[in-house]
């Protein structure tokens, strides 16, 4: 099964390299493990080319049994779980970050049904991590432009077909006076971005890049870049939902340069919808609390929230 599996992760991701990542193990360590699996079926599964892997004849034959057999293994494993916990139910739900994630757990709670967390800047990670049965379901964001890889099979529902990215820049920043900043006010500044992020320094760059601006940037994750916000060192993108708080200014850029796609994924119909409800409630309300984002709704986007109940 092992086997299997990073043969599915290779073709889905497309190359050695993303496969690599999202299975956790170094490329070298995969490769070597790929050239035994073709050595054992006596032929290449994949094409080598310089833009990534491709499936050979032989590669779609075996992928084409390979994946129900792999489904098989996730139903049977789910099921015994199940069986041993006698009955108590665990909900095993995946996501990137988001500010929804406290009001969606504590929806999903009851009796009976205890929801567990697993959280990853990798957006394909925890896609993989669903088809694979680790999870059950996978709150992810797409950044607009780079596409996630979607595993074959996997159910998705949208929740915000485009939510625009803002801006956290010092409270004391000139351009921090203004309700919308344009990233020309912005041109003298180090901006942070996470790179592990999946889509994001792509996304931030080329939105940079489209205004001819090519600034100073700093890798680092979201608590970091809020704490160099906090004292001025740096600005960079943010949730809408996100809130200014005395040191921090949240703004939303001119004309909404950037925006990502949120996504639940599950493997099946039955269960994104047994969860989706929670989900919306959750986001519609953390993005009401925020003040940039809920007057970005009132004027800009009154089609894609719902009334306050």
């Amino acid at each position: 099964m092992r086997h299997l599996r990073a043969l599915c992760a290779i073709a889905d991701a497309g190359s050695l390299h993303r496969a690599a990542r999202q299975l956790g193990v170094a490329q070298p360590t995969l490769s070597t493990q790929l050239s035994r699996i073709e050595q054992a079926l006596g032929g290449p599964l994949f094409t080598r080319e310089r833009t990534g892997c491709r499936p050979t004849p032989l590669g779609r034959t075996v992928l084409g049994r390979a994946r129900p057999l792999l489904a098989d293994m996730r139903t049977l494993v789910r099921e015994a779980r199940a069986a041993a916990a006698g009955g108590d139910s665990r909900l095993r739900v995946g996501s990137t970050a988001s500010r929804a994630l406290a009001g969606w757990l504590r929806r999903l709670r009851q009796p009976g049904l205890e929801p567990t967390l697993q959280m990853d800047v990798s957006a394909n990670a925890l896609l993989r991590r669903v088809t694979d049965g680790q999870l059950d379901v996978a709150f992810v964001h797409e950044v607009e432009g780079c596409p996630l890889h979607v595993p074959e099979g996997l159910r998705l529902r949208v929740l915000v077909e485009r939510e625009p990215q803002f801006v956290m820049l010092p409270a004391d920043h000139p351009a921090a006076a203004r309700a919308v900043v344009r990233l020309a006010d912005l041109a003298d500044d180090r901006w942070m971005v996470d790179p592990t992020v999946d889509g994001e320094w792509d996304g931030v760059h080329r939105m940079l890049r489209a205004v001819g601006l090519d600034p100073r940037v700093l890798h680092g994750d979201y608590h970091t870049a809020a704490s160099l916000v906090a004292t001025g060192e740096v600005v960079t993108v943010c949730q809408p939902s996100s809130q200014s708080r005395p040191d921090t200014a949240v703004r939303r850029l001119y004309g909404d340069p950037l925006g990502v796609r949120l996504l639940l994924a599950a493997r099946t119909r039955a269960e994104l919808d047994a969860v989706y409800p929670a989900l919306e409630e959750a986001y519609w309300e953390v993005a009401r609390q925020s003040t940039a984002y809920r007057e970005w709704l009132e004027h800009l986007g009154p089609r894609l929230v719902p009334a306050a109940p």
